[in-house]
């Protein structure tokens, strides 16, 4: 992967999308309400995207294609657990700061701004705990993964969600750095 993306006429970008990946592991394990990942940990990449890059949110979309990951969406984060048991996701964040929780009501509350971006594994709950006006997220599933469900952590979801979670395969490519991005490090094959 190039750090210099290329604009509609084929011409440089004058700033660069991508900055070194500064990847900050957390393993959230089985909270006995949300399955969370006990084999693949949730990735923190901070500051791993230019915030002032020109149209930020289409680049992100182009890179994520350009790296296998589908389905992209624009939006932000919801304000309620949820989890997807058949997915892997990311969170590119493109605008703003939000506060977000992971791993369910006891899991870890992360300051997230334009720039970092976040690497859920499946089962790995996550809900918004207040974000800014101008919090914008591009987010993305590994492809032949979109489409994925929503879990709450509601009574009789599991043990079936848990059996969808440790099905899902290691995605092909790292979402922003490629085949041989951190994901790939992080996460065994």
């Amino acid at each position: 992967m190039s750090d210099q993306r290329t604009d509609k006429t084929g011409g440089s970008t004058t700033q660069d999308l991508l900055r070194a990946p500064n990847v900050e592991p957390f393993l959230l394990t089985d909270d006995g309400v949300f399955p969370n990942n006990r084999k693949l940990p949730l990735l923190v990449y901070k500051k791993a995207l230019n915030p002032g890059t020109a149209d930020l949110t289409a680049e992100v979309q182009a890179l994520f294609a350009e790296n296998r990951w589908g389905e992209s969406w624009i939006d932000g984060i919801y304000d309620f657990h949820h989890y997807h048991s058949t997915a892997h996701e990311v969170l590119a964040i493109c605008g703003g700061q939000a506060q977000v929780r992971f791993g369910g009501e006891h899991g870890i509350t992360l300051t997230l701004s334009a720039g970092d971006v976040v690497v859920i594994p499946a089962g790995v709950a996550h809900k918004s705990l207040g974000a800014g006006a101008d919090f914008l997220v591009v987010g993305a599933y590994p492809r032949g993964r979109e489409g994925c469900d929503m879990c709450y952590g509601k009574h009789g979801e599991r043990p079936d969600m848990d059996k969808n979670v440790v099905a899902v395969p290691t995605p092909e490519s790292d979402p922003l750095y490629g085949p041989d991005g951190p994901l790939m490090k992080h996460w065994p094959h």
